[in-house]
């Protein structure tokens, strides 16, 4: 259960340590961390896969540190190591170069171009450095893209939220889920006034210590659009937990493009549907049965659907999808989620939100830039 008391890694800030092999990063990681999290051994290539651990960093805050493989394996095998290791850069917000004796290897030339094409900070290492002066040097980082707070723009002091927090067979046994965790969580740090409810108990939280001259605001779970629109007064603002973390850590604008890109799609076409997270499918499942459901409803198609769950995000040109259905993704960093919009744009391959394609699924409008849905 201690896990749950943790900040999750997808808002922790992502510090990967990177080099050849034998360059000293898993004694450096465990040096850092102050724990042996790695194994560490005169071999060349010991470390076969990231290894991750969370600590905190101030005044940076909480962090994720991850050990990778030696970025100058060979061999078939090696070569799938390395590209194990580039795909950490992904979610990396800050990348430490642990400089190994005599190096000529193109690795590094490889290293630095892909952190240049992501953004991502690099910070040298070399052994016989002071590991506290790492730390001072990595929590002095500015990040650039700080993602804004889920409500920033929404509420304001003495604002109310209702959380519209449906539990069925799929919600977890004796908890919430992530997504109404972090939410609640930011009204009480904002001094909101927060209410959590099930769709049938709605009508009488919106009618409970209403204040004149306050507002309200009504965030639902996306797979309750349909009975909720019916209960919320179209004075009160309603939006939902996946469309937040959209705007968050996403792209609305693109996501729009993603809507409207639904109309266009035939019979037979590609829909691939991507969740941040890995967990047991119910027979109700919202990505494997509630969005292809919403989906074919929506453009009248038989399409052909595929699913992708936790880090895995890919496709090649010869299983193109016609479309592609992103959670909200309270799992993924804005780092990763941001890729996947990249890498759909380069593509040509429309891409849109759980949140929004259910919303209009369920009769509701577009969705605003600042997170709202259009009553």
């Amino acid at each position: 259960m201690a896990e749950l008391n943790e900040t999750p890694g997808a808002n922790r800030v992502h510090v990967a340590f990177f080099g050849l092999r034998n360059a000293g990063k898993s004694t450096l990681v465990n040096a850092f961390t102050g724990q042996d999290i790695a194994i560490v051994s005169d071999v060349a290539g010991t470390t076969t896969d990231p290894v991750s651990k969370a600590m905190e960093i101030l005044p940076l805050g909480p962090c994720l540190i991850t050990d990778t493989a030696g970025l100058d394996d060979v061999g078939a095998l090696g070569e799938m190591r390395v590209e194990k290791t580039l795909k950490v850069l992904s979610t990396t917000d800050i990348a430490v170069w642990v400089v190994g004796e005599n190096e000529t290897s193109g690795a590094r030339a490889r290293f630095d171009a892909e952190c240049g094409k992501r953004g991502v900070t690099v910070i040298e290492f070399r052994r016989g450095d002071p590991v506290d002066g790492l730390k001072a040097k990595i929590a002095a980082v500015k990040l650039a893209d700080v993602p804004p707070r889920l409500l920033d723009g929404l509420a304001d002091d003495g604002d109310r939220v209702v959380c519209v927090c449906p539990i069925d067979e799929s919600a977890p046994k004796g908890r919430l889920i992530l997504p109404q965790v972090q939410l609640i969580r930011e009204c009480l740090d904002r001094h909101l006034t927060v209410t959590a409810c099930q769709p049938g108990e709605l009508c009488a939280a919106l009618g409970e210590r209403a204040v004149p001259g306050r507002e309200t605001l009504v965030v639902t779970d996306s797979q309750a659009f349909g009975e909720v629109r019916k209960t919320v007064p179209p004075t009160v603002r309603l939006t939902s937990f996946s469309i937040l973390f959209a705007r968050q850590k996403g792209d609305l604008a693109e996501y729009l493009k993603g809507l409207e890109a639904i109309r266009n799609l035939q019979d037979g076409d590609r829909v691939l549907v991507a969740e941040g997270c890995t967990h047991h499918r119910q027979c109700n499942d919202i990505g494997t049965v509630k969005i292809p459901k919403a989906l074919s409803g929506m453009s009248g198609r038989k399409l052909d659907f595929s699913f992708a769950s936790g880090s895995s995000f890919d496709f090649d040109e010869d299983a193109r999808p016609a479309l592609v259905v992103q959670c909200g993704g309270c799992m993924l960093t804005r780092r990763e989620v941001m890729r996947r919009i990249a890498f759909c744009r380069e593509a040509g391959v429309p891409i849109v939100n759980y949140g929004m394609l259910l919303a209009a699924a369920n009769g509701l409008g577009g969705v605003l830039p600042s997170g709202l849905v259009e009553r």
